[in-house]
């Protein structure tokens, strides 16, 4: 029997539909617990490649007849051998072309709905890492916000779609994944905005987004507006679109709530952080529609894909939300952490225009899953 290559776009589009799928996952031990292609159907079988060298012959047993194979490793020349190999004993086999590297950097554009004057907003999902960016489009003009390094995805979709991107802004400074926000203001002439709290030490010019900035988009006039909402860093902004979204960058998520650690600051940031959810929200309107710059597991995917929840909802069902007691609160978002982001101050630096690493060096600093959210 033959293999194939499995693309990360079916792998993607079967973990957003649900779809059964078995994978033979050959990194080594660690990495597999550390990272891998979730899905809420998929199965894993993880067996280094080096236990495979010398056949698949013991591992038969524990694989399906029947069903095809995906054969996962981190860049793809492991997993082309071993889906061989199992082709050879007749297992249908497939590899995952470009391996972890390539489900990494994948990105999946979702309408996420229609504003009220014209205009739609768009919603990029980078499925095996879980970073959320956004289109807001509006006549022939374009805004993006917290785009990832994979910037042709993007410039190639506000092609399809026949807009020009005025605007580029990022809601934070970003530790978990380089931002993509300068190369494509750079590439489009747009300008790029960068809440100015936590950009002091940037090594670039940028316009600086403080509390109240508002940006006008197209011909149907949509109004972009920052809401200063620090306690993931300190100048981490939220932006109300069109009355209708609340974009939270990495301050609040579907199941969880940022965390206040990644530069240092975790005790001094807590009260911010909890200032934000419990006071400035508070404020808003229960039908904004939340979307945050994370996702952190697979059942924050609505139906469709798209990670997304009405304000009022997340008060009653987010835990990070209902936590009265203050010193409970302050202990969960500084003591009860994730692990931190690989190489993450590496990608701040990065993002502050003061290291430069090439495409490769980038790759690799970013390879892991998402570590942005702090859940109970």
């Amino acid at each position: 029997m033959s293999i194939r290559a499995m693309l990360p776009q079916e792998a993607a589009e079967k973990a957003i539909r649900k779809e059964q799928l078995f994978i033979l996952d050959v990194r080594n031990a660690a990495d597999f617990a550390d990272w891998r292609i979730e899905g809420k159907r998929f199965q894993h079988l993880n067996i280094p490649y080096f236990d495979l060298i010398d056949g698949v012959e013991e591992i038969l047993a524990q694989l399906p007849e029947e069903e095809e194979i995906l054969v996962v490793c981190a860049k793809e020349g492991s997993s082309i051998m071993i889906a061989e190999m199992l082709a050879e004993q007749g297992r249908k086999a497939a590899y995952l072309k470009g391996g972890m590297k390539a489900w990494s950097e994948h990105l999946v554009p979702l309408k996420l709905g229609d504003l009220k004057d014209g205009g739609e907003l768009y919603q990029f999902v980078r499925i095996g890492k879980g970073c959320l960016s956004y289109l807001v489009v509006s006549g022939n003009e374009a805004a993006l916000i917290d785009a990832t390094r994979m910037t042709e995805a993007y410039t190639d979709f506000a092609a399809q779609l026949n807009v020009s991107i005025k605007h580029v802004l990022d809601t934070h400074l970003h530790a978990d994944h380089i931002s993509g926000g300068r190369k494509i203001a750079e590439a489009t002439g747009a300008r790029y905005w960068l809440p100015a709290k936590d950009a002091k030490e940037a090594a670039f010019q940028y316009e600086p987004l403080e509390d109240g900035s508002e940006l006008l988009l197209g011909s149907s006039v949509i109004r972009i507006e920052a809401l200063h909402s620090p306690g993931h860093t300190a100048g981490s902004t939220s932006f109300v679109i069109d009355g209708q979204y609340l974009l939270t960058g990495d301050i609040l998520f579907i199941d969880s709530i940022g965390r206040p650690d990644l530069a240092g600051h975790a005790e001094d940031w807590a009260g911010d952080l909890r200032e934000t959810l419990y006071s400035k929200y508070k404020e808003l309107s229960g039908e904004l529609v939340v979307l945050p710059a994370h996702f952190m597991i697979m059942d924050e995917l609505n139906a469709d894909g798209t990670v997304a929840k009405k304000l009022g909802e997340l008060y009653e069902r987010n835990h990070g939300l209902s936590i009265r007691n203050e010193e409970e609160f302050r202990m969960l978002v500084t003591k009860s952490l994730p692990p931190q982001p690989n190489a993450y101050r590496e990608i701040r630096q990065t993002n502050m225009g003061i290291l430069m690493p090439d495409a490769e060096q980038q790759r690799e600093m970013e390879i892991g899953p998402n570590r942005c959210a702090v859940r109970s």
